[in-house]
């Protein structure tokens, strides 16, 4: 569960490397995002030579988070950290590679990511 004024990892290789989310984009009185949502981010840490900055305010899409996700076959997931995939006003990734294990949830609307990702749960 991802709420405001908390810290993500970034999973892909835009070049941002940790972004605190400040708004979750959906249903205006939402508390907390879960895998596949979208969120908006600024950047708090971002390697020198890349596009994005820091304090940066971006859109990114969530696709780990500490809490367990239940799916409807009664299997749990739940990963080591939360991680999210900064992506553009269309809904494509900015980077080019992701990395790390992604859940199939993302399925539905953000197939370009899935395939970008080396492993799908």
């Amino acid at each position: 569960m991802i709420q405001p004024q908390t810290y993500l990892n970034v999973a892909d290789n835009s070049g941002a490397r940790k972004l605190m989310c400040i708004r979750i984009i959906g249903v205006s009185n939402r508390r907390y995002a879960r895998i596949g949502d979208v969120i908006v981010a600024v950047v708090k840490k971002a390697k020198p030579s890349k596009h994005l900055e820091r304090s940066e305010v971006i859109r990114a899409v969530i696709v780990r988070t500490c809490k367990e996700l239940k799916r409807d076959n009664g299997l749990i997931i739940r990963y080591d950290d939360n991680a999210a995939v900064i992506i553009d006003e269309k809904g494509n990734p900015k980077g080019t590679r992701v990395f790390g294990a992604i859940a199939r949830e993302l399925k539905q609307n953000f197939t370009k990511i899935l395939s970008l990702a080396p492993e799908v749960l």
